[in-house]
């Protein structure tokens, strides 16, 4: 369809792509620990991941945010999609969620952080980034196959982080 038919208005809400890679190895996930020089999350974990870029597919992002970031390759599927408002009136972010497992290659540091295997229950005890515990419950028992989840991510009016799962063996928070 062309781009005049797309129904593209400044009225209507706008996403950014980006994705989450979370890649395990039993029950640990590899987690970036974001540098003190980074402008958001420095010092906290996170999952790899980043934006993607005009000309790419969400799995080829994932792929090179993977490798850029970790200096890993790994086996990913897509296993949800998230909608985060970022309070913005007519942007927010579309968040491409995968899982990954089989690791290979040499870890290493990147500009945007240390990267480390840490165990989903340690998580609770470092900082992290508000919604990291709440996308490792959700994708913590998920296998290849599985269906997709779907979220939306907001604040509420006192400021506190709601994710809110739609497909019908989600969690929300």
């Amino acid at each position: 369809m062309p781009k005049s038919d797309q129904g593209i208005t400044k009225d209507r809400y706008m996403l950014i792509p980006r994705t989450a890679i979370f890649v395990r190895r039993g029950d640990e996930y590899l987690l970036i620990k974001g540098a003190p020089t980074k402008r958001l999350w420095a010092g906290k974990y996170n999952g790899i991941g980043g934006h993607v870029e005009r000309g790419e597919n969400i799995l080829f992002s994932a792929q090179r945010e993977l490798l850029e970031e970790t200096g890993l390759f790994a086996d990913l599927w897509l296993c949800g999609t998230v909608i985060v408002d970022a309070g913005d009136a007519s942007t927010g972010i579309c968040l491409f969620v995968f899982c990954g497992e089989n690791a290979q290659g040499e870890i290493k540091a990147s500009e945007e952080g240390s990267v480390e295997w840490v165990k989903k229950e340690a998580v609770l005890h470092l900082p992290v980034v508000e919604d990291l515990p709440i996308l490792l419950d959700q994708i913590h028992t998920m296998q290849r196959g599985d269906p997709p989840f779907s979220a939306r991510s907001y604040y509420d009016e006192n400021e506190k982080l709601k994710v809110v799962f739609t497909s019908t063996s989600a969690k929300s928070s």
